[in-house]
């Protein structure tokens, strides 16, 4: 038996999709989902489509079933479309292998290590990830050229696809205005052949005959900010060809029937009639909430209503009890340790700012002082707690002022002793895009060394801005170990990495949302945390619809696929499981943080699923 085919949905951009369609928006909101469907439309409209995630912690291997791969890969059951991922690591392989190969045949073994180590950082690596994209936009290469009538772009969130789009403008800028020196790319020359390819990118990308952005959101104000500030900031950078896409939109079954249902109609209406101008100016597509987790063929062609999706997909038959506690009970474990580095981690849009402000928030409660601060470029944190409370200091590592500060301490010390020419050339190879990467480590590396005698909670970015972060500081810890191996401080040498290993100073929370993406993800980062040797401590679920009681026959079906997932982290995913259900409301303001961690509403039972 089958479930009723799920409502069309004709999405504008279908109608005439130019070649590059780039899916982007707020983690979480479902640019997987809709890039996915779309690109399986095209393909069964006869299209040759290529589906490309951009997203280092990319799940579109679970979603169709297929390995991820840095070639194209055919998906079976969808004739005309291929898959692939840009691996930053097999990229920034292939890159250095490039780079190297344009050494003179004279260059000695000693110089080919120099320049291999040079392009050993993580700037390197987002570099090479880039090269990759923009050799697709410049349509070079056999695999990648003409064959496709469509590109689909799947990218990461917001803060860090900003960056990725924003680095053609910025390396033409710093290849046209540099041709001497060195950079940490290694010689100049592996950066200059690469010039043609990003005037290319930045063509395809400026050209709307060419290129879509398709800017996607949920009927929610914080994502549709985010995407109103997006539009802007890609208008800036002349990616001024966009749509709108709603995703989610939820209407209750029975108004007036149900409180909860009612509740997030109500709040999905009130997001759009409040809609940001810059969204409301652009071309819009809904696509409604449905009954099913967007996993597998049938689901992602049902999504705008190509088909049908089995009635028992969401069987919870012996889904197993989890028992979890309430987010005050957390913050009441975390008090008892006295001071640390509190890491909030997770896919985008899962909710860690708010766990992290929430747990900030109950340790000033508990009488500690506490420092927040984001990694995330989105930096969200100071909206979240709009306000302020004596005892808690809100900062962010921001990009821009710790490169800019970064450049300044690097011309006082290493530009001290150098006469003009080598003062200019010293800064021309800083304005390298690549500094920041550089910059934006040594500021957490400052934020780490500060919980030696603090609180600091640490509101990551999204799992793989996170992940690539986590690299620098890996490759930081071997540069030194391998610095000062056999010396006599070997033994007096505490890294970044070795003070996150530390159990006793670090506590990484994961944050997911009770659906199979989000605790794919927070597994797949669990194992990558577990690798660097890095323990994670607990587990929050947020927007747990079972807490809530609905009744509503639709979020009753996306309940069994939230107890499906449940029984995953209870069968033993986590070493402590704490849960925050579903708002009404949703917890802004230092008022509304301090209700979710009050001390005594840790006293009450255990919630359980």
């Amino acid at each position: 038996m089958t479930a009723p085919h799920a409502s069309t949905v004709s999405l504008g951009l279908l109608a005439q999709p130019t070649r590059f369609l780039f899916f982007t928006g707020k983690g979480g909101v479902g640019k997987t989902s809709l890039s996915t469907a779309t690109a399986i439309a095209l393909a069964d409209a006869g299209r040759q489509v290529l589906l490309v995630s951009t997203d280092a912690a990319s799940n579109l291997d679970e979603m169709l079933g297929v390995p991820l791969s840095n070639q194209p890969v055919a998906v079976p059951g969808v004739p005309g479309l291929h898959m692939l991922n840009i691996d930053p690591d097999t990229a920034a392989e292939a890159y250095r292998q490039r780079v190297l190969a344009q050494l003179e045949a004279t260059a000695t073994s000693e110089e080919r290590a120099t320049v291999r180590e040079q392009l050993s950082g993580a700037c390197t690596t987002e570099i090479a990830a880039f090269d990759e994209f923009a050799a697709l936009l410049a349509s070079e290469g056999d695999a990648v050229g003409h064959q496709f009538d469509h590109v689909v772009f799947d990218t990461a969130p917001t803060g860090h696809t900003l960056r990725l789009l924003s680095l053609p403008k910025a390396w033409t800028g710093f290849l046209a205005g540099n041709d001497r020196g060195a950079s940490c790319l290694g010689p100049h020359s592996g950066l200059k052949m690469q010039e043609a390819r990003f005037n290319a990118a930045l063509a395809a990308l400026s050209d709307p005959a060419l290129t879509t952005v398709v800017l996607v959101t949920r009927p929610d104000p914080r994502p549709m900010q985010e995407a109103a500030r997006t539009a802007l900031e890609l208008r800036a950078l002349g990616l001024a060809h966009q749509r709108l896409a709603i995703n989610g939109v939820f209407h209750a079954s029975r108004p007036g029937k149900d409180a909860v249902a009612d509740a997030i109609e109500a709040l999905g209406r009130q997001a759009l009639d409040q809609m940001p101008d810059a969204l409301a100016q652009l071309p819009r597509d809904e696509v409604p909430l449905r009954a099913f987790d967007t996993v597998g063929l049938p689901a992602l062609r049902a999504l705008l209503g190509g088909g049908n999706v089995p009635s028992g997909a969401h069987s919870a038959t012996g889904a197993a009890p989890l028992q979890a506690e309430p987010l005050a009970a957390l913050a009441d474990a975390l008090a008892a340790k006295g001071h640390g580095l509190i890491m909030v981690m997770g896919k985008g849009g899962v909710g860690k700012t708010t766990i992290a402000a929430a747990l900030a928030v109950g340790l000033v409660q508990r009488g500690h002082s506490v420092h927040l601060t984001t990694t995330d470029p989105a930096a969200h944190v100071q909206s979240q707690l709009d306000g302020s409370l004596p005892g808690l200091k809100v900062g962010r590592i921001d990009p821009r002022a710790e490169t800019l500060a970064y450049i300044d301490k690097i011309m006082a010390t290493r530009g001290k002793a150098l006469d003009d020419a080598g003062r200019a050339l010293l800064l021309e190879d800083l304005q390298s895009p690549c500094t920041e990467e550089v910059a934006v480590f040594h500021a957490f590396s400052r934020v780490v060394n500060e919980a030696r005698s603090a609180f600091v909670v640490l509101d990551t970015a999204p799992t793989g801005h996170s992940l690539l972060l986590m690299d620098a500081t890996g490759a930081y810890h071997r540069q030194m170990t391998q610095q000062y191996e056999g010396g006599a401080n070997a033994k007096h040498i505490i890294t970044p990495l070795m003070r996150l290993q530390d159990a006793d100073m670090t506590h990484v929370v994961i944050v997911t949302l009770p659906e199979v993406t989000p605790v794919s993800q927070a597994a797949a980062l669990q194992d990558d945390l577990r690798r660097a040797r890095i323990e994670p401590w607990a587990w929050v679920i947020n927007k747990s619809v079972a807490a809530t009681g609905t009744s509503d026959p639709l979020l009753q079906a996306r309940l069994a696929g939230e107890q499906q997932q449940t029984a995953r982290i209870a069968s033993g995913l986590a070493q402590r499981t704490y849960v925050l259900p579903w708002l009404a409301t949703p917890p802004v303001g230092v008022e509304a943080l301090e209700q979710l961690v009050a001390p005594f509403a840790a006293s009450g039972d255990l919630l359980s699923h």
